[in-house]
Order: structure tokens, then sequence, then C-alpha cells
């Protein structure tokens, strides 16, 4: 995911990113304030996933938001 892309559009990503990593909460999505390093490091934390792995369900995350736009 863009850097630009997931800052510029947080507000808007909030309530997708919830859906689909649910353990995530409010409080988590204020703190990333749309930083994919944080998103990825808290997805990796809540989750116990490695890091490449969740990377690559970030970039399908994004795809997925591009192809239904």
């Amino acid at each position: 995911m863009n850097k630009n892309t997931i800052e510029g559009n947080w507000e808007q990503l909030k309530g997708d990113v919830q859906k689909k990593w649910g353990k995530l909460t409010n409080d988590d999505l204020d703190v990333v304030e749309g930083n994919r390093k944080k998103l990825s490091g808290l997805i990796q934390e809540k989750y116990g996933k490695a890091q490449d792995e969740v990377e690559k369900e970030l970039d399908e995350f994004e795809s997925s938001r591009k192809n239904a736009a």
C-alpha cells in the first residue's frame, strides 16, 4: 500500500481495515494515523503473523480496494 494512499485516505480506510483485521480497536487505528509501518506492526502483534505475511495481506487489501473503485 502506497504510503501516500494510506495516509491520504485514512479516514475512509479505517472502517475497511477494522472489518478485515477485527482485532484492531478504534484506539489502535487512531494511533496508526495512516502509517503503514505502524499498521503492519499492529497486525503482526495482534495476529502473531510474520512481517512478510502481513505485507502481502496489506498489498492484497490495497489491490482489492483499487479493483472495487
